[in-house]
């Protein structure tokens, strides 16, 4: 087994004039990368484990790092959108609005593919790629650096709860990746919204912070909402069951001002809640609860941290989980997607 190396990169410590050492640190993770390693990177949304998108082996680490199936593409990451011309063909004007509006940020586009530049199996043998630029100080700047484009899906074991954290990282592939960044912990706390650029009218790949409405705002022209699917996956999220811990995870909504009346509690399993901090008084006291966010209207907070309740959940000695579930809109259609995931779409409803 492998030694996994640490790196400390803060927002702060790239603040120009970067000091010899922070050159230095750049300097290892840069030739990592161009040698084929895999690290942890940090990124606004989760985690990512970063490859050289060019490189066969080094996407073929990242799947055996994962356990991630192999029809299950990758999204590429970039820092300068003069890097696709390399591997995409060129983009319609409605998609460099898109770009113009929301990058560096959570979104990722699905566009036609340009010849072999990309290592095949980061496409899983598709004609699009889905590409990506985000706007975390320290990913940019590794990105900059490197400057090369890096495959990097979810720093976590295929099917756990994504890494908002590099701890997150650490919990699941310590000695199976050469490196990790430890730096601050992801802002959205959710993968990337993900846009199919490859069809007309375009379409939500997979929900995410950047919602629907925000795209139509800026195109002005009809998008078409996230649908599940079991057709062959052109992006993350799409086919398989994600970010769930391992106990049976249930959704319930409702008035839960009944508490543990209101859900069928196992008498003989230790029982876990995720939810926001007001219900917390309706649950009984031997109850592990999680406090998910602030209240019911507390969207962001919760997604920013849904991640980690869940990862906690899954390190306890609990049986069983509930998790609450907010009002579908389009603030919460994200958060949404990734506790259906998690839960498979077991439902109780008050």
């Amino acid at each position: 087994m492998m030694t996994t190396r640490k790196w400390k990169l803060t927002s702060k410590d790239i603040e120009e004039p970067i000091s010899e050492e922070v050159k230095n640190t750049l300097e290892e993770i840069k030739i990592a990368l161009t040698y084929g390693e895999v690290i942890g990177l940090p990124t606004e949304t989760v985690y990512g484990l970063a490859g050289d998108a060019r490189n066969a082996e080094a996407i073929h680490k990242i799947f055996v790092a994962k356990g991630r199936p192999g029809d299950n593409p990758l999204i590429v990451h970039i820092h300068d959108t003069k890097q696709m011309e390399t591997f995409v063909e060129p983009v319609h004007e409605n998609v460099k609005k898109l770009m113009e509006a929301f990058w560096p940020g959570p979104i990722s586009f699905i566009l036609p593919l340009k010849g072999d530049y990309i290592s095949s199996n980061v496409v899983a043998e598709l004609d699009s790629i889905a590409v990506r630029m985000p706007s975390h100080p320290v990913g940019r700047k590794v990105l900059q650096y490197a400057d090369i484009p890096l495959a990097a899906p979810s720093a976590n074991l295929s099917g756990k709860p994504s890494p908002t954290s590099s701890d997150h990282v650490y919990e699941d592939l310590d000695g199976k990746i050469y490196g990790v960044i430890e730096s601050e912990p992801a802002e959205y706390g959710l993968e990337s919204t993900v846009l199919d650029c490859t069809q007309f009218p375009y379409r939500i790949a997979r929900p995410g912070a950047i919602s629907i409405t925000q795209l139509r705002e800026v195109l002005k022209e009809d998008i078409e909402r996230h649908r599940d699917t079991s057709e062959r996956p052109i992006s993350p999220g799409m086919k398989y069951k994600h970010y769930a811990p391992r106990q049976p995870l249930t959704v319930f909504f409702g008035n839960m001002n009944a508490g543990s009346k209101a859900l069928p509690y196992d008498k003989n399993k230790k029982t876990g809640v995720i939810a926001p901090e007001t219900m917390r008084e309706y649950f009984k006291e031997d109850v592990v609860f999680v406090s998910l966010c602030k209240d019911e209207a507390s969207y962001r907070e919760a997604s920013k941290n849904l991640y980690a309740a869940l990862r906690f959940m899954d390190s306890s000695d609990v049986e069983e989980i509930f998790i609450y579930g907010f009002d579908m809109n389009d603030e919460t259609e994200a958060l949404m997607n990734r506790i259906y995931k998690a839960t498979g779409n077991t439902v109780i409803r008050g």
